[in-house]
């Protein structure tokens, strides 16, 4: 039996499962899962079919009296108009599957993660005199299997490159403050709804919404601290399998003055490049007026070429995003009315929430360097558990197939030794 409570000092719901034994601890519904069994409408259309048996996701167990779906179920429940993130991607939402690597991608990547993991110190600072110091615990878990192979492949799988640009992340991270801007501190730069995470693509991609009409401070460098921000909220909200994000911006209500000056833009374009790579997955752009198209004419040289690609001008969204989970005002069906004592608490517990299961079961796999990220967001095995089903495979003692018989010696062969 499944029931729904809230608690006050929680304003995310708590899936109570009374079926399991009493010290068993009740888990809020915030792991990408599919529901399973009833479904239910919400946000004002019929909700998606049901997927039971759906194996890209941690399922949760919808309550027969639950007021939203858990298809496409937000934080507080509110439909019409949506006031906060919604909690997962719809059920066909399916990120791609990434290529097998190569013998010669496996070795390379070997050789880093080896290096990787007996780093015992980085720089505090990029300035000369900059002392080193240890590696704490959540940047050896930001070293997993997939983010060194995101920068080997930035760096077109030049192995001394990577290694020189992931040691620089990680002086930029302590340098730049990633970890210690907390959100009362960025709250202020978000207060008019000028930057919104809400929804997933057709991918898994978290949809980060870019609203320049909105600006409400001065050109600073909080603004960019601000993008990062949301960055790693997007990162914090990724679906398993999934690796990248979709930015989603719409000039349509921009007035002069409201965009970036070209050197915010060269700024933000170093950050996203040299320590967010492979993070961008789709860049879209709305009602670009003919002020903002000369921009990007001057910035353009200093965008990766990969980065361009990714970049797609007044496409057809509802093609990208699913309805269910897309602004209207960008084609889709959601009626969204940005409320920051509602959003602002609500994306940031839940982030807190992913972030605080994904150390659970970080440590709970040994506090590996090169954990898998998809074990991390509570799908498959982690590389400890793969690491010794490998070995005993390897020994041959049947766990896994077939096993290979051991050899042994006969008594005349060891007579024959002997003498």
């Amino acid at each position: 039996m499944v029931s729904i409570e809230r608690q006050k000092e929680n304003p995310l719901p708590i899936l109570v499962d009374n079926s399991q034994e009493p010290n068993s601890i009740a888990q809020p519904p915030v792991m990408n899962g599919n529901s399973q069994g009833k479904e239910y409408i919400s946000n004002g259309h019929a909700p998606e079919p049901a997927q039971t048996n759906d194996a890209r996701f941690p399922s949760i167990a919808a309550p027969s009296d639950a007021p939203t779906t858990y298809l496409n179920a937000t934080v507080d429940g509110s439909t019409t108009p949506v006031k906060t993130p919604f909690v997962h991607p719809t059920p066909s939402s399916t990120p791609a599957t990434r290529p097998p690597l190569t013998a010669d991608q496996q070795t390379k990547y070997n050789s880093l993660l080896n290096k990787a993991q007996f780093w015992p110190s980085v720089l505090t600072s990029s300035k000369p005199d900059a002392a080193d110091a240890p590696l704490t615990d959540s940047e050896r878990q930001w070293l997993t299997r997939e983010c060194l192979l995101r920068y080997l492949r930035a760096a077109k799988w030049n192995e001394a490159q990577a290694t020189a640009r992931v040691q620089a992340t990680l002086v930029w991270r302590r340098e730049y403050g990633v970890e210690e801007h907390t959100a009362d501190y960025i709250s202020e730069e978000n207060e008019t709804g000028k930057q919104v995470l809400l929804g997933y693509d057709n991918e898994g991609r978290p949809c980060l919404y870019l609203n320049p009409h909105l600006q409400n401070t001065k050109k600073t460098e909080k603004q960019i601290q601000h993008l990062v921000f949301m960055l790693e909220r997007c990162i914090d909200l990724l679906p398993p399998g999934q690796e990248t994000l979709a930015l989603l911006c719409n000039f349509k209500e921009s007035r002069k003055g409201d965009g970036a000056t070209v050197a915010q833009a060269r700024q933000t374009l170093n950050i996203l490049q040299n320590h967010y790579p492979e993070r961008l997955g789709k860049a879209c752009v709305k009602d670009v007026p003919w002020i903002i198209w000369g921009f990007f004419k001057i910035i353009t040289p200093f965008i990766d070429p990969t980065t361009k690609e990714k970049m797609k001008f007044d496409e057809d969204l509802t093609k990208i995003v699913p309805s269910a989970q897309l602004l209207k005002k960008f084609g889709g069906d959601v009626e969204f009315k940005y409320d920051h004592k509602a959003y602002w608490p609500a994306l940031n517990t839940l982030a807190e929430t992913r972030r605080k299961e994904m150390r659970e079961r970080w440590e709970a796999g040994g506090k590996r360097v090169g954990e898998s990220e998809e074990y991390l967001r509570g799908r498959g095995e982690s590389v400890s558990v793969k690491d010794e089903k490998a070995k005993k495979e390897k020994m041959g003692n049947g766990t896994l197939g077939v096993g290979v018989p051991k050899l042994r010696r006969s008594p005349s062969f060891q007579d024959e030794v002997k003498s």
